[in-house]
């Protein structure tokens, strides 16, 4: 486990976007569960791709006009129980951390792994993020 005092700007950069931090592992379940419509999910990490790349991305992608319905991170290396349990939601997927999930009811539809973080410019990421979001988020035509 990391130190707090070392993490908490980590923590606080994704959590000053509205993205709620989820600490166990029931807290994950009942965000994921028991919520509706999209979630984001934002496996934040200590490495230097997550400050260069992934957090920037996220950032800029959250700006964008169609978004999640929710928003959430757990913190890989520290928040132990709440990130295996994140994962456990990424089926098909070995565990990856920083990582961006997409999820639709609680069921992974896209999914940004760390090779796909790693030396990318974090606008290419937010590009990503945000064509799922305008595939996935956005509300169905009448």
């Amino acid at each position: 486990m990391y130190d707090e005092r070392f993490i908490g700007p980590m923590r606080a950069e994704i959590a000053q976007l509205g993205v709620a931090e989820l600490k166990s592992a029931q807290a994950v379940d009942d965000a994921l569960k028991g919520t509706k419509g999209t979630q984001l999910m934002v496996v934040n990490s200590m490495c230097g791709c997550a400050a260069r790349n992934m957090r920037p991305a996220v950032a800029m992608a959250l700006k964008h006009s169609v978004t999640p319905n929710h928003k959430f991170t757990v913190f890989a290396g520290n928040d132990v129980d709440a990130t295996r349990q994140a994962r456990a939601y990424f089926t098909g997927y070995a565990p990856s951390s920083p990582s961006i999930a997409l999820l639709k009811d609680g069921k992974l539809v896209h999914m940004i792994e760390r090779w796909q973080i790693e030396g990318r410019a974090a606008e290419e990421i937010a590009q990503d993020l945000t064509a799922a979001f305008d595939k996935h988020c956005a509300p169905a035509a009448v």
